[in-house]
């Protein structure tokens, strides 16, 4: 098992960026592939971005080209860049192995607002 703790959301106007972070304490890190989600109020988590255990990245449709997952496994860190803001990508945002998932995490809000 591990514990997931995502950071770095806020609230920033459209076309600015943020960079999230997710620490995963516990063993599992390096040999996981891990994911990004989101979850807009009355919508269902979607996956937005992930990472495999050797480094390979996918990304959601809406969201590429304009994010970039990226991890520091000394750090057991998991770290999305998202650039480029629309008010769409507002959502609670979390991290997790995306097979075989741990217990999730709070999350955390971006908010895309002028």
């Amino acid at each position: 098992q591990a514990q997931l703790v995502e950071s770095g959301g806020g609230l920033v106007q459209p076309g600015g960026s943020l960079r999230l972070s997710c620490v995963v304490s516990g063993s599992g890190f390096s040999v996981r592939s891990i994911a990004w989600y989101r979850q807009a109020p009355g919508n269902q988590r979607e996956l937005v971005a992930r990472i495999t255990n050797h480094g390979s990245t996918n990304y959601a449709d809406p969201v590429k080209g304009r994010n970039t997952i990226y991890k520091d496994n000394a750090k057991n860190t998991v770290y999305l860049q998202m650039n480029s803001l629309k008010p769409e990508d507002t959502a609670v945002y979390y991290c997790n192995a995306q097979f075989q998932p741990w217990s999730w995490g709070q999350g955390t809000q971006v908010t895309v607002s002028s």
